[in-house]
């Protein structure tokens, strides 16, 4: 049985992707670095901010990084009011709750840019562990931000299911040993399979804590279950 559940952040409680690009192409922009929108999509792997910043900036000194990482920041808050929340979150998490699972946010994201949503969106009640990128040394695909959730939570990883929206997440989930549902439309659902995810969902209207805990039993003992619900 599943005893917790551990979500990402961007992509999978919040809809901010277009969000994220802007405020990176905006970021680059003003740095006079030019990058084509493939290139660009990097931003959206579930990377560190300090590691897509080396990705596009290569090797810079501890203050330089802070002041990048500040202003990619403040141009994500510019545009903080379209982020929308996913479908079928508050339901969802409600149905947990009433479940008695455990809920954990855990996000390659920054500290302060993960609480300012989780209080514009009044969803910190909900989780009793919120670990982001700052936590960890290493970010996704490595599982230091799923193992440390875990570890906040008290609980073993095979007891947990993370919640993913990208293939450096699901890696990172299965290597940390939880189970992982991932977070994608049809057409991007095949790569999270592949990476590793148990099953995948276009978004939580059609998930329950019943219909998680039958899903995963199912998934017992599979590394991967090419199902799409």
């Amino acid at each position: 049985m599943i005893r917790g559940a551990i979500f990402d952040f961007d992509g999978v409680i919040v809809d901010s992707h277009p969000v994220h690009l802007r405020a990176w192409r905006k970021f680059l922009d003003s740095v006079g670095k030019t990058v084509s929108e493939e290139q660009l999509h990097f931003v959206l792997d579930g990377r560190k901010r300090e590691d897509i910043l080396r990705h596009f900036m290569g090797a810079m000194e501890a203050d330089q990084m802070t002041e990048y990482g500040l202003r990619k920041e403040q141009f994500f808050r510019d545009e903080a009011a379209h982020v929308r929340m996913a479908d079928g979150l508050l339901d969802f998490l409600e149905n947990l709750q009433s479940g008695q699972l455990a809920l954990a946010v855990a996000s390659s994201g920054s500290k302060s840019r993960i609480h300012f949503l989780l209080d514009q969106f009044d969803l910190r009640k909900y989780f009793g562990v919120v670990v982001t990128g700052h936590e960890v040394e290493q970010g996704k695909p490595h599982p230091a931000v799923f193992l440390k959730a875990a570890y906040q939570l008290g609980m073993d990883s095979s007891d947990l299911v993370v919640f993913e929206d990208a293939v450096s997440g699901v890696k990172a989930a299965r290597s940390a040993g939880t189970k992982c549902i991932g977070i994608a439309q049809p057409d991007a659902a095949p790569r999270l399979l592949a990476a590793g995810a148990n099953h995948v969902v276009p978004d939580f209207r059609s998930l329950s804590c019943s219909k998680l805990q039958e899903l995963m039993t199912n998934a017992a003992g599979s590394n991967s279950i090419p199902a799409i619900h």
